[in-house]
């Protein structure tokens, strides 16, 4: 019995030591997902349509994809398999949000942020109940939610971001808000909130960041919320930046007693408005971050302001303050607080600074950009700054800092960014300065671009080693390209761009191993591509367009990037190659622009693979293609493509009407329909708004799917072989602006459908099939437009009334129709043409790529003096009415000459009758003006030989008469203006005029008149030579022959002209003496 209680013991002991195991064991064991969740994650992946980078690629039914915990962006319990995270921010997904992330019920973060995705947002979110935080932010608008009460199923959430989903339509969103009473953060920022009155009642009490900015919020909609959210909860970060703030903020705010980051910035408030709350806010609250840019704080800013003792970041910038608002509180502020960064830019700053500012002691960060700043008013004060602060970031650009810089600014030994773009300054007044500073300071990043530096660049930049940002574009700079650049090894980023730089670029580009962006754009450089550039491993931005560069394009210039680089431009050079680059290893590229060289050869279809590829421009070279362009299908969105004036064949890919936001294929030999198209939906969150595939041998009938492309600007489809009708679905691009339908097979009236389009600036629908009447509508709903082309089609009926009504118009042309009636007097009103004001069409669109700016300068096709001419950028200077060729009857109408700021005039091939009227002088901007082929009767107006720029006239086929006016104008012409008129007479014609038989301007045109006038002048010729004769023979020999004759005569007249000429000798030499004396005295 003895032995049991040890055995007993041994048995417990064994039992002990298994449970440790077994939980050891189960403590470091990997659980696999749970079955439920990993199918609602491949349902979740079934709604993605696009997948850049291939994060989902791991997400699969494969053996070794079974565990969803091992997913890219999946985090799983290790003890219960549950998914507890879903991280797939950044990854630029395409889709829409399925409801089978609901069934996550476990999940306790969800980020979905920074995608694609579109569509409804599920409610099934709201059955996440252990979700604590939620970002499905910066989906850009694509995203939509009409209600926002299954938020009141996330009871745990404490940080919630739904920034730029729309919102619009969630009327209770404070409501919803008011409910979640853990949330600490709160992220709504561009969602279009309503702007309604919002209850204050019951505010969340434990926020601690909101940002509501970029919403338009009135002040009596959010000021009352507000005003509880202050009183109950410890708010910290407040963004109520781009929005409509511009009423009176109540002093209740004040009670912000734990507010430290505040941004009002861009609203409408006043100085009056604002300054009450700050005084009260700064004297109970411990504010560091105030941003109040972009106001209208323009008034003085009391002494009191003085006070904000904890404020370190203050930004007042774009606002109306001026030297003598802001310097006193300036300095009261500076005494008493701890600044690190001021912005004052975009301010009207002019006078001088005081030199108690240099008591900024603690100032790291001064911005003084776009002022009126000047030399004098600046450098003392700076002089005085340097020397007791630890400034470390220095912005004056875009002043009136023209004069030499003191040696003494040396002393900034602190100093690391400093911008002095965009002022007067030349090489004299700034580089000895500079050089000196160069050797006490550490700088990092130095911008003297827009200045007027000139010479070569000196080799003192070569000791700035320390630099790693340096631009010096935009300024006269000649010479080569130095090699010192070479010993900067620490610079990333260069830019001499925009100067007069020549020669061939040195390879000293292959030890600057940290560069990156390398811009040396509109220079004179030429030669070939420098081989240094395949050792420059981390670009990322190479621009050298506008140059002379040759040779050929290597296949691996750049061989080192291509893992790199993310924007090329070699456009506007000379050079060429038989094939084009291989660019299939670039997988960051985003702009390529290879455009207006001397490319050959055929797009190959790796052009495809460059998945992030968003700007292409290979225009204006000779490139070819296959039978039909490469696989564009794996282009992300938001990109630009011209491959326009190639040799580019073969049919035009559905894909490619996707994603495309500016797409311009003209001027290639393209065929086939684009009625396939319908078939596709454009993706672009900005929708396709340039549409160009003129000058190709396209066919088939229109579209009938416009409203796909309802975004579209600028739709061009001339100069193909397109024939049916034009379908009314175009009315629903009631956004465009220029149409162009020029030269195709096209039949059939003009739909009425067509004047929903009110925007429409310019309408070329000319060299077609067109019929019926011009609609009457065009002059009530069409009201904006400047050109309208319908000329070469089958319109026929009068000119309707209405289309006076286009009081913008400066070009219209109904020419070559079967139109009838007379000519409108009302034309009178097209007030365009009665001003020499001329409209340019012209459109420009910012695409945040690179921050390029696409813009568009219309064209049209103008008939001008005989010829067919196109006219882009000189479109504007175009005043024209060309309704030649025609039915038209009945006189023109004299209210005709009312538009003095007419250019052309073409009434030509019509049957008008009567005179010309007299007074077409007026039209004194005339260039052009051809009234021929017409019954016109009667003389020539007098007043038509006072337009003096007149340089195209033609009169021919008519029925005048009478004399061509005189004067150097009407007769510069050729005869052939005025044939066909046989009662017309004088110069530049054969033809003779009789002369004026008085001054009253009456001729006898009979025949005896004329000879009888003849024989008079005959007479009275010869007696007027025979006189001249005679009188000189009396007079000459009635004084010489006296003289001969009679000796004592002659010795008389030679004596008295000897006295006369003695006289003047002694005159003249006395008044001579007389000045001498007179000089000399």
């Amino acid at each position: 019995m003895s032995g049991r209680p040890f055995q007993h013991l041994i048995a417990f002991s064994l039992l002990l030591i298994c449970f440790i195991a077994c939980w050891r064991v189960g403590d470091h064991a990997e659980v696999g997902c749970i079955e439920r969740e990993r199918e609602a994650l491949l349902h979740f992946k079934q709604g993605v349509v696009d997948d850049y980078y291939g994060v989902l690629s791991s997400w699969g039914n494969g053996e070794d994809k079974r565990d969803c915990c091992k997913w890219e962006g999946v985090e799983c319990n290790n003890q219960t398999g549950h998914v507890i995270m879903l991280d797939l921010s950044h990854y630029y997904l395409e889709g829409k949000i399925g409801p089978s992330l609901g069934e996550l019920k476990h999940l306790k973060h969800l980020n979905l942020s920074w995608n694609q995705f579109e569509g409804i947002l599920p409610p099934q979110l709201g059955k996440l109940s252990n979700l604590q935080s939620l970002d499905l932010g910066h989906n850009y608008q694509q995203i939509t939610c009409e209600n926002l009460e299954w938020l009141s199923g996330l009871p745990l959430l404490r940080q919630l971001d739904l920034s730029y989903v729309n919102l619009s339509k969630a009327i209770h969103w404070s409501q919803a808000i008011n409910k979640m009473p853990f949330l600490t953060e709160l992220h709504l920022s561009y969602t279009q909130l309503p702007t309604i009155s919002i209850s204050h009642n019951n505010s969340s009490k434990s926020l601690v960041v909101l940002d509501l900015s970029g919403n338009g919020l009135t002040s009596s909609s959010i000021y009352p919320w507000l005003f509880n959210l202050f009183s109950t909860s410890s708010l910290v970060h407040l963004d109520l930046s781009s929005n409509n703030l511009n009423g009176s903020i109540l002093n209740g705010f004040g009670n912000t007693t734990t507010l430290a980051y505040l941004d009002l910035s861009w609203n409408g408030l006043t100085s009056s408005s604002i300054h009450p709350w700050l005084f009260n806010l700064f004297s109970t609250s411990s504010l560091v971050h105030l941003d109040l840019s972009h106001n209208y704080l323009n008034g003085s800013i009391p002494n009191a302001f003085g006070n904000m003792t904890t404020l370190a970041y203050l930004d007042l910038s774009g606002n109306g303050l001026t030297s003598s608002s802001i310097y006193p509180w300036l300095f009261t502020l500076f005494s008493t607080s701890s600044l690190v960064h001021l912005d004052l830019s975009y301010n009207y700053l002019n006078g001088s600074i005081p030199n108690a500012f240099g008591n900024m002691t603690t100032l790291a960060y001064l911005d003084l950009s776009r002022n009126g700043l000047t030399y004098d008013s600046i450098y003392p004060w700076l002089f005085n700054l340097f020397s007791t602060s630890s400034l470390v970031h220095l912005d004056l650009s875009s002043n009136k800092l023209n004069g030499s810089i003191p040696n003494a600014f040396g002393n900034m030994t602190t100093l690391a960014y400093l911008d002095l773009s965009g002022n007067g300054l030349t090489s004299s007044s700034i580089y000895p300065w500079l050089f000196n500073l160069f050797s006490t300071s550490s700088l990092v990043h130095l911008g003297l671009s827009y200045n007027h530096l000139n010479g070569s660049i000196p080799n003192a930049f070569g000791n700035m080693t320390t630099l790693a940002y340096l631009d010096l574009s935009s300024n006269q700079l000649e010479g080569e390209i130095p090699k010192f650049f070479n010993n900067i090894s620490c610079l990333v980023e260069l830019d001499l761009s925009r100067n007069q730089l020549h020669g061939s670029n040195p390879d000293a580009f292959a030890n600057m191993v940290s560069l990156e962006s390398l811009e040396l754009f509109g220079n004179q450089l030429e030669g070939e591509m420098p081989k240094s550039l395949r050792d420059l491993c981390n670009l990322w931005r190479l621009i050298l367009s506008y140059n002379n560069l040759t040779g050929l394009l290597e296949k691996d210039f750049l061989a080192c990037s291509n893992n790199t680089l993310e924007a090329l431009d070699l456009s506007h050079n000379r050079l060429r190659g038989a094939s084009f680059p291989n660019l299939s290893g670039f997988s960051r590229l985003r702009e390529l622009d290879l455009g207006l060289n001397q490319l050959n050869g055929t797009l190959p279809e790796s052009i495809g693979q460059l998945h992030q590829l968003e700007v292409l421009d290979i225009r204006s070279n000779s490139l070819q293609g296959p039978r039909s362009l490469p696989n564009l299908t794996s282009f992300p969105l938001y990109w630009v493509m011209d491959m326009s004036s190639n040799c580019l064949d073969g049919s035009i890919p559905q894909s490619i009407f996707k994603n495309g936001t500016w797409l311009d294929l003209s001027k290639n030999t393209f065929s086939g329909s684009i009625s396939l198209s319908c078939k596709i939906t454009n993706q672009s969150s900005w929708g396709l708004f340039y549409l160009d595939l003129s000058s190709n041998r396209l066919s088939g009938e229109l579209p009938q799917c416009w409203d796909q492309w309802k975004d579209l600007i600028v739709l061009n489809l001339a100069n193909n072989n397109f024939s049916g009708k034009i379908k009314k679905s175009i009315g629903l691009l009631q956004q465009m602006k220029t149409l162009h339908l020029r030269n195709n097979n096209l039949n059939g009236a003009l739909p009425s459908s067509l004047k929903n389009c009110r925007d429409l600036h310019l309408v070329d629908l000319g060299k077609n099939k067109l019929s019926g009447r011009i609609p009457s509508w065009i002059g009530g709903s069409l009201s904006d437009l400047i050109v309208l082309n319908l000329r070469s089609n089958e319109f026929n009926g009068s000119i309707s009334l209405n289309l006076c009504r286009l009081r913008k118009i400066q070009m219209l042309d109904l020419s070559s129709n079967n139109l009838s009636g007379t000519i409108p007097k009302c034309l009178k009103n097209l007030i365009a043409m009665a001003h020499k004001e001329s409209s340019i069409i012209a459109y420009e669109e910012m695409v945040y790529i690179f921050y390029i700016q696409l813009s568009y300068v219309d064209n049209t096709l103008v008939q001008w003096k005989g010829k067919k001419s196109e006219y882009k950028n000189t479109l504007w200077l175009i005043k024209s009415i060309d309704f030649s060729t025609n039915k038209l009857i009945g006189e023109i109408p004299i209210e005709v000459t009312d538009l003095v700021g007419l250019v052309s005039l073409n009434l030509s091939r019509n049957d008008l009758i009567g005179p010309i009227p007299a007074t077409i002088g007026q039209l004194k901007s005339l260039d052009f003006l051809d009234l021929s082929q017409n019954q016109l009767s009667g003389g020539i107006p007098s007043s038509l030989a006072q337009i003096a720029g007149l340089s195209v006239l033609d009169l021919s086929i008519n029925t005048l008469s009478g004399k061509i006016p005189s004067g150097t104008q009407l007769q510069s012409f050729n005869a052939s203006t005025y044939e066909g008129n046989s009662e017309l007479c004088g110069p530049p014609l054969s033809k003779r005029c009789p002369k004026d038989e008085d001054k009253s301007g009456e001729f006898f045109f009979t025949s005896l008149s004329s000879k009888n006038d003849d024989i008079q002048d005959g007479a009275n010729n010869i007696w007027f030579y025979g006189n001249i004769v005679l009188g000189f023979i009396i007079g000459f020999w009635g004084v010489c022959g006296t003289l001969l004759l009679h000796s004592s005569w002659r010795y008389a007249y030679f004596k008295f002209l000897n006295k006369i000429k003695d006289r003047l000798y002694m005159t003249t030499t006395i008044n001579m003496n007389r000045l001498r004396r007179s000089f000399q005295s």
